[in-house]
C-alpha cells in the first residue's frame, strides 16, 4: 500500500506559483465569503488562509452572519467582485440550507471565479473537458480551468502514473464539488464509470468491483473493508468532523489493507484542492494580462 500524499504534491504547486507570481509580478488578492459557523469550512478557509501566505497572495476574509437576508448578502457579495483589488472570489460551501448556492455563485464574474462553480464557467467546462493527458506536474504552461478538486485528483493520476483509460472507477456522490464534474472528466479518460448516490442499491455490488473508488460524501466510515477488493486504488474526498477531527469517508484503517494506493484525510485531496484552487487564480491573472 502506497499513500498519496497530498501535502507532499501540493506543495510542489505552490512553489510553481510561487514561482510564476513573482517571475510575472502578480499583485494577486483571494477574498473567501464565509455565512454562518460551519466548523469543516472553518478549516479549510484556514487552510486556504495558510496558502496564500506560502505564495505570497494576499488573503480577505469576509464572514457574514447565518441571519443574514438574501438580498443583502447578494448586495454584499455584488460589491466584493467589483473591487478591482481583488483577483479571485470564493464562497465557502456549504451554504445555510436557507440559500440557494447557484444565485450567489453566479454573481461571480467568471474571471474571478477561482472554484469554477458559477454557471458561466462549469459552462465552458462542460463543454470542453480538457484531457489532462497531455500535461505534467513539471508545469507544461496551460490556462484551461478546471474545477479545483477535479484538477487535484487528476494531479495524483499523473504523479503516480496510475492508468485511468479501460479502469472500473466506481465515484461515491455526484456533488457540484467532487462527483459531477470529475465523473465528466473521466468519461473522456475513456474509463469505465459509475456514480452512487442515497438512491443506489446494494453499493457493496459496485464498490467491490472498483478498481478505483473515489468517495466525496461527508460521511465517517462509510466504506468499510469488506467493500473493496484488493489492490483498489481509494481517493478519499470526504470531509467531516468526528470526535473534534477531520475525517474522510474512508475506514482508512481497514480499507489501507486491500489497497495499492490511499489518501489519507488530513493531508490528501484537501491540500491538493487549496494549491490547485490558487493555480486557478494564478492562470485567471496571467489570461487576464494577455
Amino acid at each position: 500500500m502506497k499513500i498519496l500524499d497530498g501535502k507532499k504534491l501540493a506543495e510542489k504547486i505552490l512553489e510553481r506559483n510561487k514561482k510564476e507570481i513573482k517571475n510575472h509580478r502578480l499583485n494577486l488578492k483571494l477574498a473567501v465569503i464565509l455565512v454562518g459557523e460551519n466548523p469543516v469550512s472553518k478549516i479549510f478557509v484556514e487552510q486556504k488562509k495558510k496558502a496564500c501566505e506560502k505564495v505570497r497572495i494576499d488573503f480577505d476574509l469576509l464572514k457574514f452572519s447565518e441571519k443574514i437576508k438574501k438580498p443583502e448578502l447578494k448586495e454584499k457579495i455584488g460589491k466584493i467582485c467589483k473591487k478591482s483589488n481583488i483577483s479571485g472570489v470564493i464562497i465557502q460551501l456549504p451554504l445555510p440550507k436557507k440559500f440557494i448556492p447557484e444565485e450567489f455563485l453566479n454573481l461571480i464574474p467568471e474571471e474571478k471565479d477561482v472554484d469554477v462553480l458559477s454557471e458561466e464557467s462549469l459552462g465552458k467546462f462542460y463543454q470542453t473537458l480538457p484531457s489532462f493527458s497531455s500535461k505534467n506536474l513539471g508545469g507544461q504552461e496551460t490556462l484551461k480551468i478546471l474545477p479545483p478538486t477535479v484538477e487535484g485528483i487528476l494531479h495524483f493520476f499523473r504523479y503516480y502514473k496510475i492508468e485511468l483509460k479501460g479502469k472500473n472507477i466506481v465515484i461515491i456522490g455526484a456533488g457540484r464539488l467532487v462527483g459531477f464534474p470529475l465523473a465528466l472528466q473521466l468519461l473522456k479518460e475513456k474509463a469505465t464509470l459509475s456514480v452512487l448516490n442515497e438512491f443506489t442499491k446494494d453499493t457493496p455490488s459496485f464498490t467491490k468491483k472498483a478498481d478505483i473508488l473515489i468517495s466525496g460524501v461527508g460521511k465517517p466510515n462509510l466504506i468499510k473493508n469488506k467493500m473493496v477488493k484488493d489492490k483498489v486504488v481509494v481517493i478519499d474526498a470526504g470531509t467531516s468532523i468526528k470526535n473534534g477531527k477531520l475525517t474522510g469517508d474512508i475506514d482508512f484503517k481497514g480499507v489501507s489493507k486491500k489497497a495499492s494506493y490511499i489518501t489519507p484525510v488530513p493531508g490528501g485531496v484537501g491540500p491538493m484542492t487549496v494549491a490547485c484552487l490558487l493555480e486557478n487564480l494564478v492562470k485567471l491573472s496571467k489570461k487576464k494580462e494577455k
